[in-house]
């Protein structure tokens, strides 16, 4: 399997100065093969170590920081000698040992010859609720599911994927039917990786659906596990809520669709709690499209989606015969899915969650806006063959965008005030923006 977060990895590895690296993600995402494989490939030795369920590792750092009795320690737990000339130290779980969290200030200032990675599942929640962390002292990486473009390397389309980063549509057009048919797959399979190589290697639906299921059994889990009991019930119930969320017309987070009647305050650490350990994604509405957009946000009024289409599939219950039946599957919960596609690959490929813009009496509405280069690119999504573009030249022509971007199943072409660009060719985004 090809995770594109190896090539960052790498650059960590060989840069002068680097500091001990944090990986965020959320659960199953990957965080731990990727540790674990990029070891294999870069260093002669990997000493792996979980802090989860490890009394003699939160024993070792309670003492104090002294960075040789702890190297000690560590070689004794991993069994092998620490030579930082070809070994990787690899924290697990590392928010299960908080002091471990702290000591990598220590390692960077007092051992910066050793290479550190470090991870947890639930380290975004540890560090909201007060868990002291080295600022300054440490790099941060965020893993995401797998977007679409990892998809098709594990399905054995590297040529495809190279045709696509290449940016040549002419080319491009020509697999667009392979392009489509995998794009279907793609809404039902999603990116967490264990349902990517169950479908990579027996193309078998039904099993994806069955790790899909685990898996969102394994997060409800990690509600009661991890969160304050109080607001467990909370929690679930913004969880549950955001395939309907995502169904409306508008896409716009109703309290009151979570339970009659909700408040903003009565939700906001329950949705705090989803988006620190990963599990959703805030897209914050701006009245005004500035640089820099969160200074324009507005905290009331957002949409929210999930860590990966192919999980928010299972939860709508997407029926596998929508990805038989034509273009079927991108228009199913009006176009919810392909939305939800659109961001999750925004996010994947910049690793900057978007922002919307909306007019005030909400005469027009663009679905995502990125900031690139020195501009701001708006982009409108279109899940239907109907591809009337009236909101996207509203704001062209309030705000006179140098580019506009619309995403659709239609080929790609250029416009005098927009480019339409296939929903299955966003790898060429970048390359495209730039020419």
């Amino acid at each position: 399997m090809i995770r594109y977060a190896m090539d960052e990895l790498i650059k960590w590895k060989d840069r002068p100065g680097r500091k001990p690296l944090v990986l965020f993600g959320a659960r199953q995402v990957g965080k731990t093969w990727l540790m674990k494989e990029f070891g294999r490939q870069q260093f002669a030795r990997t000493a792996y170590i979980n802090f989860d369920n490890n009394p003699r590792m939160a024993e070792l750092f309670e003492q104090d920081a002294n960075i040789d009795r702890i190297l000690t320690g560590l070689q004794i737990e991993a069994g092998m000698e620490l030579s930082p000339a070809d070994t990787l130290l690899v924290f697990d779980e590392i928010q299960e040992v908080p002091r471990a969290l702290s000591a990598l200030k220590y390692f960077n200032e007092n051992a910066p010859e050793y290479a550190i990675l470090a991870a947890g599942s639930m380290l975004g929640v540890a560090l909201h609720q007060g868990t002291s962390f080295p600022v300054g002292k440490v790099e941060f990486l965020h893993l995401y599911p797998m977007g679409y473009l990892e998809f098709l390397e594990a399905c054995g389309e590297r040529q495809l994927v190279e045709l696509l980063r290449a940016g040549d549509m002419d080319m491009v057009k020509v697999f667009r039917g392979t392009c489509m048919d995998r794009l279907r797959q793609y809404y039902y399979v999603g990116g967490m990786p264990e349902a990517v190589a169950a479908f990579a290697s027996r193309n078998d639906f039904e099993e994806v659906r069955r790790i899909q299921t685990r898996l969102l059994a394994g997060y409800e889990q990690d509600f009661s596990k991890h969160a304050p009991a109080a607001v467990v019930p909370r929690i679930r119930m913004v969880w549950n809520s955001i395939p309907a969320q995502l169904a409306r017309e508008n896409r716009k987070f109703i309290y009151g669709a979570v339970r009659e009647g909700a408040r903003a305050k009565e939700f906001e650490l329950s949705i705090q709690w989803l988006l620190d350990c990963g599990l959703v994604h805030k897209v914050q509405r701006v009245a005004k499209p500035g640089m820099p957009l969160p200074a324009y946000a507005d905290p009331g009024m957002f949409k929210m989606f999930l860590l990966d289409v192919g999980l928010l599939a299972a939860m709508s219950g997407l029926d596998l015969r929508a990805i038989l039946e034509g273009n079927r599957v991108f228009e199913e919960f009006k176009g919810a899915l392909t939305e939800q596609y659109v961001c999750q690959q925004l996010i994947v490929q910049s690793g900057a969650t978007p922002f919307y813009w909306s007019a005030e009496r909400a005469t027009a509405e663009i679905d995502f806006l990125m900031p690139f280069g020195s501009g701001i690119v708006p982009i409108e999504v279109k899940a239907e063959e109907n591809l009337k573009s009236k909101s996207l030249r509203q704001y062209v022509d309030t705000f006179g965008p140098r580019r506009a971007l619309r995403l659709s199943m239609s080929d790609y072409r250029e416009q005098e005030w927009m480019i339409n660009v296939p929903l299955y060719a966003m790898g060429a985004l970048e390359r495209l923006l730039q020419e």
